[in-house]
This record gives structure tokens, sequence and C-alpha cells, in this order.
């Protein structure tokens, strides 16, 4: 129920999106069995199926033309368009149909791709990220009975999750079928189940491989082990110097910013992460500013030898992948050289240092002012049934950077049909049915006060 602050539901659009629900729950559910995982080609055809279903489920929701687009080398992509009455905007609304590895079938509590209904939740592998998106786009246009107040074209991607390699490609070829005047991209979260947000800054993304090396060969470490070093010493020596003791990057010269956000209670943020006991929390400044406005950084991974087996050896070689989270206002360019110079500064014991750069994604701010922006709180608000909050995400989402450059005329709107405990990219993976609702309920009232 709105509050006294917030706007009220037209009753025949609540009566529209409650009579679509019940279809959208079980295509979700459908969607959610394919396992669309397109970073890893042993499910290059489940993801062609994956996108082979959402077309279609557009088709079903009485879209125009529907089409199944690729770009060499690329995933399949699909795009749908609705035409909307004379003097209507066009209101482009994004999502993506591939999911995340599972992280281990064993871990999960059933199988991630066969969804499971528990306490109000559906767990399953994209059953939030990002599959919860392209069902809130198709309730919202099913419940407009495919005839929706604005023009509509509907874009899911097939490869968001591998950082959108050929999404500038595919803007380029399809740029006229994809302008539009409004862009919504439902891949964020919202703080709360029942709170809802637009994301108006993300961090920027830099992996980084770091290589040390200490001697020509692997060497017996009893006959040299002392006055010769080994490799992987060395590397966790400098791995360690990228965080103060308190848990801060310790790298001079990145971007480091606020937030006025209201801060998280540590017990919310500490169930959310699924911290242990005792475990301390990293950092300093408010839990919103640590998490999207403070750069982050990681060791994700370490080439050494596994400890069954190893033998009396020093490692001559050893390397790390690290993951640096970028504060809005910094860039992957000013970021690697600022890491690069920290670790040639404190590499100890003149072991030789390569650093090369991986994968990146530029951090990205939008300014949330003018009439699109209000009636998308509006919506929210009313949907919701509390205010509508702007929020800063740590993760990265490069495509949106790339959607402004391409249509610098169009309003972006970030929304997420996701919370706290939906655990994208995680194990049990999971999505608030209710939320689920929310969102279609605020889609569609914005589609139909843009109309106006």
């Amino acid at each position: 129920m709105a509050t006294a602050s917030t706007p009220d539901v037209p009753p025949e659009l609540r009566r529209a999106v409650d009579a679509v629900l019940p279809g959208a729950r079980t295509d979700l559910e459908a969607l959610v069995r394919i396992p669309s995982i397109w970073a890893d080609p042993a499910h290059a055809e489940d993801t062609r199926r994956s996108a082979d279903a959402v077309a279609t489920l557009a088709r079903e929701a009485g879209a125009a033309t529907v089409d199944v687009l690729a770009a060499p080398g690329g995933a399949p992509a699909v795009v749908a368009h609705w035409p909307g009455p004379e003097n209507t905007p066009t209101v482009m609304l994004y999502a993506h149909h591939d999911v995340q590895p599972t992280g281990g079938d064993e871990l999960w509590t059933s199988a991630p791709f066969e969804p499971r209904e528990e306490a109000g939740r559906l767990y399953g592998r994209g059953a939030a990220d990002d599959k919860a998106g392209v069902m809130t786009h198709l309730a919202t246009l099913r419940a407009f009975d495919g005839r929706p107040p604005v023009g509509v074209t509907l874009f899911v991607e097939g490869e968001e999750e591998s950082g959108s390699p050929t999404l500038s490609a595919l803007l380029a070829e399809h740029h006229e079928r994809l302008a539009a005047d409004v862009i919504v991209i439902a891949d964020a979260a919202n703080p709360a189940v029942d709170v809802p947000a637009l994301t108006t800054s993300l961090r920027g993304l830099a992996n980084i491989v770091v290589e040390v090396a200490m001697l020509e060969r692997a060497v017996h470490s009893g006959m040299l082990g002392g006055p010769a070093g080994d490799a992987l010493t060395a590397l966790c020596r400098l791995l360690a110097t990228l965080h103060d003791d308190k848990g801060s990057v310790a790298v001079p010269g990145l971007v480091r910013g606020s937030s006025e956000a209201p801060d998280v209670s540590e017990e919310q943020f500490r169930g959310d992460a699924g911290l242990l006991d005792g475990v301390e929390l990293l950092g300093t400044g408010t839990v919103p500013e640590r998490l999207a406005h403070q750069p982050a950084i990681a060791v994700l991974g370490i080439d050494a030898p596994a400890v069954d087996g190893a033998a009396n050896i020093l490692v001559h070689r050893a390397r790390a992948m690290i993951s640096a989270r970028l504060a809005p206002g910094d860039s992957t360019a000013d970021a690697l050289t600022a890491i690069r110079e920290h670790l040639e500064r404190h590499v100890p014991w003149g072991a030789h240092l390569d650093v090369a750069l991986h994968a990146s994604g530029e951090p990205f701010a939008l300014s949330p002012v003018g009439d699109v922006y209000d009636l998308a709180r509006r919506a929210l608000s009313a949907a919701f049934g509390s205010e509508t909050v702007e929020m800063g995400m740590g993760g990265t989402i490069p495509f949106i950077a790339e959607f402004a450059r391409t249509f610098p005329g169009a309003t972006v709107l970030v929304t997420g049909v996701g919370d706290p405990a939906s655990r994208w990219h995680g194990i049990d993976e999971s999505l608030d049915l209710g939320m689920l609702g929310r969102c279609v309920l605020a889609e569609t009232m914005l589609l139909q006060s843009l109309a106006s």
C-alpha cells in the first residue's frame, strides 16, 4: 500500500499486472532451466536455445518484428519491436539472457538449473541475474496486451556476463532499429525487496595479471633455499602491500569518493555477505561508500603448485590475477598506471615483475535529473509503496557507458530485479517473487506515464 508521500497505483494497471504474473513466473522457470552460459563453449548451443526461447516469448507478447541477431563471433541477441501511437517516444527495454557459471553444482542446495521456490524466493542460476529482467520487460508488454502506450524496442543481449565484447559492433550495425528516447536497463539491484532504487553510479573494473620471477628454473629447497628465494613467497609479500592494516586499498592515485546514501547496519551487511563470526569489515567510511565509491582490490586466483603433491623445490615463477574495482571518476588507464607503479615500488628482493591488463570496464555515473527520472521515481515509489532511493553499485556494467555514447540523446535508467539476498553470480542465486511483481508494476506505470 502506498504511503502518504507516494503516489497511488491506477487500479486498472494493478489488475492487468496481477493477471500476467502467474504466466511470467512459469516462463521465468522455463528460461532458468536453460543453462545459457555463453562464457563456456560447451553451452553455446544452450545460449542459442535461450535466445530462441526469448524470441518466441516476444512474438507471443505481440511484437511486430522479432529477430535473433549476432555480431561476428558474438552471442545471439534478441531484438523485438512494438510500434507506439503517433508522437509517442520510443523506449528500449534492455536485459540479458546469458548467465554465469554455477561455481560448482555440488555446492548448491538444489540443482542450479532446476528452479525451486522456498519462502517466497525462486532459486536457480539466472533467476535474478538477469532472466528476471527479461521477464519483467515481457510481463510489462503482456500487461498492455501487446499494445504498449509508447514505442518499445526489446533488446535482450547474450554475452553480458562475458563483458559484452561484440556489443559495440552490434550497436553500430543496428543503430537505427535500436535508437530510443529512453533506455531502461534492468540489470542492477534494489537495497531491499521493498525499497526501490535507481542506480546512478557503477564502479569500473581492471583485472590485472601480476607475475613474479626469481629463478631461471625450479631448484631444490634444501640445497639452495635460504640465500635463494622463491617466487611464490615474493608474490605473497607483494600482494600484501595492496592493503593497509585496516583493509583499505593502499595504492596511491586511485580515486576515492563519498556518498550521501544512508548507511547500512553492519549486522545486515554481514548477513548479506555471509561473513564468518569474528571476521572484520575491511576499510573505513560508510558501507555504501566502501561498496560503490571507493576502490577495492581482491586476489582472484594464483598459479601455484597444489598442496597435495607439492615437491621440495623453490618455485621459480608465480603469478596472480588481481581484480581492482574503481570508483566513479577514475579510469582504467590511470588505475593501471597507479597499480603498476605501486607494484614496481614494492616488489621484494629484486624479483623480476610483469604486470599486464587482462580485462577492463570503465566506471560510470549518471546525472539523475529531468522529467524522465521524475516519472521513474514516481512509478517505482507507487509500485513499491516506499520512497525511491538513488544508489551506487559496486559492480561493473561496461555496456551502460556504451549505450550512453551510442545514443547521447537518450535518458538512461538503471533499474533492477534483485536485492542483497539474491546472491548474483554466487551459490544459491535467488529472486524474491514479490519484488518481481512490484518491478513489473513500476515499469508498466513508467511506460504509461511516458505516453503523456
